[in-house]
């Protein structure tokens, strides 16, 4: 009888020394604590955006939030938690910090300021590129605003092609 009280005063010192060594073992598998509510977002009109350079990130800096646009959702960071959306206005939902796209976690300091050279590409334009940019790393081209050694771009062109770009003196399709 001794040694099996022994035995079981063992086992339980093993458990809650578990238990206070590795919390984290304790609580594995516990849904995380759930995530603050966020502000809503009113944004009157459809956001403008400009690329920040050396990304595909595209930030709205006239909206009182930090709103990001990449890979073709929206993203606001809120209480030190992320939440993304396929519109700008939301509706928004919670994401692990694991599926945070790494380079939103990683912006170049000062990424809230239009640089010198780049324009504020109309949401029309961003909805009907971003793919197309991305695919084609438009961006990366020479002449391209967001590229390291580029001169300033003239005014935005609309065009059917997209940013600046088409057959010139609109002749042709």
């Amino acid at each position: 009888m001794m040694k099996q009280n022994e035995f079981v005063a063992f086992v339980c010192s093993l458990i809650l020394s578990a238990v206070i060594f590795f919390p984290a073992a304790s609580i594995a598998g516990l849904p995380a604590p759930p995530a603050p509510p966020l502000p809503p977002l009113v944004v009157p009109a459809p956001p403008p955006v400009f690329l920040i350079p050396g990304t595909y990130v595209y930030f709205a800096p006239d909206v009182d939030v930090d709103l990001f646009f990449y890979g073709g959702f929206w993203y606001r960071p809120y209480g030190g938690r992320w939440y993304r959306s396929s519109h700008y206005g939301g509706p928004w939902g919670f994401i692990v910090p694991d599926r945070v796209p790494g380079i939103l976690i990683n912006l170049p300091p000062g990424y809230r300021s239009v640089p010198p050279g780049h324009q504020r590409i109309p949401y029309g334009q961003l909805k009907k590129n971003w793919s197309t940019w991305e695919r084609n790393k438009h961006w990366d081209k020479p002449g391209k605003p967001g590229k390291r050694g580029n001169k300033k771009r003239g005014k935005f062109e609309e065009s059917e092609h997209g940013f600046g770009e088409g057959h010139g003196r609109g002749h042709g399709r």
